[in-house]
């Protein structure tokens, strides 16, 4: 199975930003170990960051015939990002979004998502490991 990561807004900054709310595992290291579980999976992954709505948009639509799945941490697009949104449906790729902090005690405008209705899963809240249990989701469809 082959399946696209996107990582949104501010992610290229794991590891530094909020360090108490998202860990101390930077990106790199958060793509090397998705990129180890899928292939433990037998899963082969792409991952991609932008901090551009449109380039999120311009990559999803560039893979979506080489993936069978996605897992989406939008960041911040996750609460207004109707294109976004509209481009994971325009896909029909199995979606399973992530969050890494447990969005559903945060602020309250964190625990809404535009990804609602398009998506066949979402973890939040398990750290960097959301990710993988994401794929785990995935696999076992």
């Amino acid at each position: 199975m082959n399946v696209l990561v996107l990582h949104g807004p501010n992610l290229n900054l794991l590891g530094e930003r909020e360090p108490q709310l998202y860990g101390r595992t930077t990106l790199a290291e958060l793509d090397a170990r998705i990129a180890a579980r899928a292939a433990e999976l037998g899963m082969t992954v792409r991952c991609y960051q932008s901090n551009h709505e449109g380039t999120l948009i311009d990559f999803l639509q560039s893979e979506r015939k080489w993936a069978q799945g996605l897992v989406i941490n939008a960041g911040a697009l996750t609460h207004y990002s109707r294109a976004l949104s509209d481009a994971v449906a325009a896909t029909g790729l199995p979606c399973i979004e992530v969050h890494i902090s447990d969005v559903s005690k945060r602020e309250k405008w964190r625990q809404f998502s535009v990804f609602e209705d398009v998506r066949q899963g979402v973890i939040s809240g398990k750290g960097v490991d959301s990710y993988l249990e994401a794929l785990e989701l995935l696999a076992r469809r």
